[in-house]
This record gives structure tokens, C-alpha cells and sequence, in this order.
């Protein structure tokens, strides 16, 4: 079994073990149709066949899975821009607001995983940082009404 199996064994035996853990919530009630086990249930669930899905595309592709190549650079440079994008992100959250840090993060995150090389590529870096930004506030504020932070500096 490769790294893809053993990481699909121990996401599923997490995931299995947590969906069990949800079985102990509360059932939703006649005012609240939906319970407190509902979302992480299909998200639990979700990751469950993923996981399963992960182990047997393992399985199945040990046979024509080539040798891996030596001298493929690992590019630890990215995962360390990366990770101090996610926590400056985390940082601002609370001083800028859900809206406006989440916007600066998906396009500073764009641009740094790769550099838009024309305006049409600076175009689709800010439509996709406007439809992430507002989908996520309208799951979340408007349909889940989940308070998002408000900017202490801009109260938005």
C-alpha cells in the first residue's frame, strides 16, 4: 500500500469515528428542521467515500503506477508564502471584516500560486475573488445565518 492508501486508511478511520460521534446530537425539533448533526453528517459522509475512493484508486493503480522520478524539486518556498497568506489572513479577519479579508486573500493567494501573466488573467484573478467572497457570505450569513466577523476598522 502507497502513501495515498495509508493517508485514504486514516482520513476514513477519522472520518468513521467522528460520524459516530455525531450520532449522540440532539435531533432536529418541530421549530429547527434541520439539527446540529445534519451538516458535519454530509460532510463526514462525503469525506468517508472520498477516503474510500482514495484507497482503491491506490489499490487499483499500483500495477500501472510508474517509478517516481528523482530531482523533482519540492517547492518549499510556496508552502511557506502560502501558509503566511492563511495567517496574515487570519490576522485581519477581525480588523477587516469577513468581506473585504476574504476577497484580498482569495486574489493575494491567486497571485501568489501563479503570477497573472496579462489583464486578461489580473481579470479572472478579481472575478473569482468577487464570486468566492460572495458565495461564501451568502451560504453562510444569508442562507446558514453563521455571523461572520465584521471589520473593526471598516464595519463591514
Amino acid at each position: 500500500m502507497g502513501r495515498d492508501g495509508i493517508a485514504g486508511l486514516v482520513c476514513l478511520a477519522t472520518s468513521l469515528g467522528l460520524f459516530a460521534a455525531t450520532i449522540g446530537l440532539p435531533e432536529a425539533s418541530l421549530l429547527v428542521p434541520i439539527g446540529p448533526g445534519f451538516y458535519p453528517r454530509i460532510v463526514l459522509g462525503i469525506t468517508v467515500l472520498l477516503s474510500a475512493i482514495l484507497i482503491v484508486t491506490d489499490f487499483a493503480g499500483r500495477a500501472r503506477r510508474p517509478a517516481i522520478t528523482a530531482g523533482v524539486p519540492a517547492n518549499y518556498r510556496l508552502v511557506l508564502i502560502t501558509f503566511s497568506i492563511i495567517g496574515i489572513y487570519i490576522a485581519l479577519l477581525p480588523s477587516l471584516g469577513f468581506r473585504i479579508a476574504t476577497f484580498a486573500f482569495v486574489s493575494v493567494l491567486q497571485v501568489a500560486l501563479e503570477p497573472p501573466r496579462n489583464r486578461n488573467n489580473w481579470l479572472r484573478v478579481l472575478i473569482v475573488a468577487v464570486v468566492t467572497t460572495l458565495i461564501t457570505y451568502l451560504v453562510f450569513e444569508r442562507y446558514l445565518s453563521v455571523l461572520l466577523p465584521r471589520g473593526r476598522w471598516t464595519d463591514f
